[in-house]
């Protein structure tokens, strides 16, 4: 954990109210909701559930939490307020963790039952860099009493100290092999899906959370994209299209059946689905149908810290991360007056006050979103780039175009399903 890094112990935030970024209360916290991970890894804190003043419960994922201060939580404000169901994978950390039994280990105590405490609390802490939560120390009282129980010596303890909460090894469920995938690359995730029945991809695809779910539809075969967005529920195949990059929820609809692409684009937010619309309009072999419209976008009084601290975002791409693109407002796609780019590497060399309007690249013409692959392809080329914008007649940035969008149109259409071999042993020659 980083130094000086908040710990919060989740009994505080049991009622909290939850504010947006304008002061407005959105709700109180009622739970937390944590996915357990295999052997005595903490468990990461996916997010909270908040009561709405219609007394709605609905999911505030972490990534949406800017702060949690005292008695307050701040979130960025935008809420998706569609009732919250807890999934397979999902343990809600008020109403399952909190005065359960569980055992300390370590103690060097023959006698089991000598080391069996109750759980009066656990704390979360926010990852060093990151915006990632894990569950990491836990409050408990030794002895056999219950819940109303007042005696008994109590401490805190690292989550490694305790057994009774994480997942088995072995297990069999979705849960454990959830957990046990946890790290893999949504490509490598992907790839493990992809090969399971179609009864057990259904099952591990219903549990993974939505996020997680669209990073791993945008690397499956569009076969297996369609089969398991259809075994979803209808409101939560529009929650993993939302979560899902615009062009690659754009391509996906594409492929289905009108009447359920327009059922799908009507249950979505407003404004996800005007963006996936706008791109369904243009030709998929093209810079406006292989375009983003979630690029970096700062006005020309912005600064480089401003622009550095958009860059470090967890959620970005590296290749969307590569540079960020000046406009006059509006800043959100499609914007103002395109005036030009600023590579990262521009960004690591000027000094944190610098106006990111003084050191553009104007020079490099932009894609227009009628340009064919061909011709986009040969554009990354000769200019080595990682990313380009596209701006239409007007001069307003409509997108960004990266080389990965590119690979993916040109590559044969099953290139996902053929199998790559990276040998460890040429990676330590090679050094």
């Amino acid at each position: 954990m980083a130094a000086g890094a908040p710990r919060v112990f989740v009994s505080h935030l049991s009622g909290t109210p939850v504010f947006d970024p304008n002061g407005d209360q959105v709700g109180r916290v009622r739970d937390l909701v944590a996915m357990l991970r295999v052997g005595r890894r903490p468990p990461r804190l996916l997010g909270l559930v908040v009561e709405l003043s219609t007394r709605r419960r609905i999911f505030l994922p972490m990534t949406r939490v800017t702060g949690i201060e005292s008695g307050q939580v701040i979130t960025t404000g935008v809420v998706n307020v569609r009732r919250f169901e807890q999934r397979p994978t999902e343990r809600l950390v008020l109403g399952e963790m909190l005065d359960r039994r569980v055992r300390l280990v370590g103690t060097g105590d023959t006698d089991n039952t000598d080391n069996e405490v109750t759980v009066l609390d656990v704390s979360i802490q926010q990852l060093p860099a990151r915006r990632d939560w894990e569950i990491d120390r836990v409050f408990v009282r030794k002895g056999k009493g219950g819940t109303f129980r007042r005696k008994g010596e109590t401490l805190t303890v690292d989550w490694s100290a305790v057994d009774g909460f994480s997942l088995e090894e072995h297990g069999q469920g979705a849960e454990s092999l959830l957990a046990t995938f946890e790290q893999l690359r949504p490509a490598d995730l992907a790839n493990v899906l992809h090969h399971l029945s179609p009864k057990r991809r259904t099952e591990v695809a219903a549990a993974l959370d939505d996020d997680r779910l669209a990073d791993v539809l945008e690397e499956l075969p569009e076969d297996d994209q369609i089969e398991i967005l259809g075994k979803l529920k209808e409101e939560r195949a529009a929650d993993v299209l939302e979560a899902m990059d615009p062009d690659d929820a754009a391509d996906l609809l594409a492929e289905l059946p009108e009447e359920d692409k327009e059922r799908l684009l009507t249950l979505m937010q407003p404004g996800d689905a005007a963006d996936v619309r706008r791109l369904m309009a243009y030709e998929e072999r093209t810079a406006g149908g292989m375009m983003t419209t979630e690029p970096i976008v700062l006005r020309p009084d912005s600064t480089v810290a401003d622009a550095l601290a958009r860059v470090r975002q967890q959620d970005l791409s590296p290749a969307l991360a590569a540079q960020v693109y000046v406009c006059r407002p509006p800043d959100e796609t499609p914007t103002g007056k395109y005036l030009g780019t600023v590579h990262f590497q521009r960004l690591l060399r000027d000094p944190p006050y610098t106006l990111v309007g003084s050191i553009l690249d104007d020079d490099l013409l932009p894609l227009a979103p009628g340009t064919t692959l061909p011709a986009v392809a040969g554009y990354f080329a000769t200019y080595d780039m990682v990313a380009a914008p596209v701006v239409d007649e007007s001069g307003s940035l409509l997108g960004a175009i990266t080389v990965d969008d590119v690979l993916d149109h040109m590559l044969p259409d099953d290139w996902r399903e053929t199998e790559f071999h990276f040998e460890e042993e040429g990676a330590v020659h090679g050094g």
